[in-house]
């Protein structure tokens, strides 16, 4: 019993720690394929995630058939604003190693193959 309640303790606890994330809230990435959007990063479990919330291209915003699905996929914090996890590219329907850097409201985000070796990236700009 005594495990039993230890055990929901830790979950509750750390479920308390994901809410309180400092990479949680609404990021705009930059322009990719003439387009950029709103990623909106929420705890998925003990993990993070990251899904499309709206999509914009020069015209304003637009119905894009990827809204609702998920770019930032179970990021695990590291610490000192780093995290790692999966990211997915629409533009390819490609899943990459995935890294995230944050700094203060800017998050550098890391799409990477070769075991993280060679990467490209995005720097997001916090949406109050």
């Amino acid at each position: 019993m005594k495990k039993l309640v230890l055990a929901a303790a830790l979950a509750v606890a750390s479920a308390g720690m994901a809410l309180a994330d400092p990479v949680l809230g609404t990021w705009k990435t930059e322009v990719d394929d003439g387009s950029y959007a709103h990623i909106s990063m929420k705890p998925c479990g003990n993990k993070i995630c990251g899904t499309i919330a709206r999509t914009f291209d020069g015209n304003g915003e637009y119905n894009s058939p990827n809204k609702g699905k998920l770019l930032v996929r179970n990021m695990v914090p590291k610490g000192d604003g780093k995290y790692a996890g999966n990211v997915w590219r629409p533009s390819n329907d490609k899943v990459y190693i995935g890294k995230l850097e944050l700094k203060g409201d800017k998050l550098k985000l890391k799409g990477c193959v070769a075991g993280g070796l060679i990467c490209s990236s995005q720097n997001w700009t916090r949406i109050p």
